[in-house]
């Protein structure tokens, strides 16, 4: 099992999932920086609204979970601040953050769909990478597993879903190779694009259908009533993003 304590500074303790999830900050904005650089977005402009979008999409993915959640929050309030721990729901996350990003862009009179294609293949890929934060944590994972199945997997992720005296099913895994697959298709169509947002909704699209899958695995899943929530948002993404961008291309072919 790996510490999920990096290193400690006096009384400081540096844990793994903060160092994954900076790592994964840092990557995806470099990622939109180099994406505006050629398109007619200033890339200033990414590092101005990062500053916005991050603590948003931290917070609203933080309150989210909490709300799903309450009861183990309701008598502890100040534990809702310990995020380090684990806990934040990557739906909240986007919520929060495409608000933030809708008040840039209108503050700024920049293009909503322009801007989000931009952001749309470093989001994805930042999650590819923050997802191992969930490996450090030994969170987001599935059911037990026998030896013979988690003995195809490396030995390092042997060893860290080994829980309790049993083998758990790395679906953090299955997560974060979907989400890279997603980013390099992002990437191959962003060039290609022809339509303002065709990038953004293929994003909602694809990522929502491998978390909608993946989901199923997990054993920890927030849930309203009999419904694992993720699953549902997933699957109303999905519905939603396949609708409008037959209904933009429906537009754009009727309109030539």
């Amino acid at each position: 099992m790996v510490n999920p304590i990096a290193f400690e500074i006096g009384f400081l303790q540096v844990r793994w999932y903060g160092i994954i999830f900076t790592l994964a900050i840092i990557t995806g904005t470099y990622i939109a920086y180099r994406l505006a650089a050629r398109t007619e977005l200033d890339p200033d402009h990414i590092l101005d609204m990062v500053i916005f979008i991050i603590p948003a999409a931290l917070i609203g993915a933080r309150l989210y979970y909490v709300a799903f959640q309450w009861a183990e929050y309701k008598y502890d309030p100040l534990s809702i601040l310990a995020v380090w721990h684990g806990g934040l729901a990557v739906h909240g996350g986007i919520i929060f953050g495409m608000l933030a990003l809708l008040w840039y862009v209108k503050r700024y009179g920049l293009s909503l769909w322009n801007t989000a294609d931009v952001l749309a293949p470093g989001l994805v890929l930042g999650q590819s990478i923050g997802r191992w934060g969930n490996f450090f944590n030994q969170e987001a994972h599935g059911g037990i597993v026998s030896k013979e199945f988690i003995s195809s997997f490396p030995v390092f992720i042997q060893q860290q879903m080994y829980i309790a005296g049993q083998f758990y099913n790395p679906t953090f895994l299955y997560e974060s190779t979907w989400d890279f697959i997603v980013f390099g298709v992002l990437m191959y169509c962003w060039g290609r694009r022809r339509v303002p947002g065709d990038i953004t909704l293929l994003y909602f699209v694809l990522y929502s259908i491998g978390r909608f899958f993946i989901e199923g695995l997990r054993t920890d899943s927030l849930m309203l009533g009999p419904f694992r929530v993720a699953q549902t948002i997933s699957l109303v993404l999905v519905i939603a993003g396949i609708v409008i961008i037959c209904q933009r291309r429906l537009i754009k072919k009727t309109s030539t």
